[in-house]
């Protein structure tokens, strides 16, 4: 099993409680839910991104690392039945938590304005 296949299917304690009550709804309670559910898409994203930012880059789009992390999961795991999925819904919002959380990451990622919740 490659690195990020093992890193992604078995992620480590969750490290943060959950910013919204899970009966809440919309993409802001989703995306908060699944986050504490899945902390190790916060940490691949972060990784992914300092390899960028080590590499020069000074501007990229989250969606490229969205895509980088889809794929490397579906080329490294063998489990056809896994029902892991990245929603396109949250990776703007992983955008702006990880420039607000990682310093050395802030201004990394081109936002655009959120769409409805």
């Amino acid at each position: 099993m490659g690195v990020i296949a093992k890193r992604l299917s078995t992620p480590p304690p969750p490290t943060r409680t959950p910013v919204r009550s899970i009966t809440e709804t919309g993409i802001e309670a989703r995306f908060h839910n699944f986050h504490h559910d899945n902390p190790h898409v916060y940490v691949e994203l972060v990784r992914l991104a300092r390899q960028a930012r080590a590499r020069g880059h000074l501007k990229i789009g989250i969606k490229m690392l969205w895509e980088v992390m889809r794929w490397n999961f579906k080329m490294q795991t063998t489990d056809t039945t896994s029902d892991f999925k990245l929603s396109n819904d949250y990776h703007s919002r992983y955008a702006r938590l990880i420039m607000k959380q990682e310093k050395d990451l802030d201004g990394l990622f081109e936002l655009r304005e959120l769409r409805g919740d």
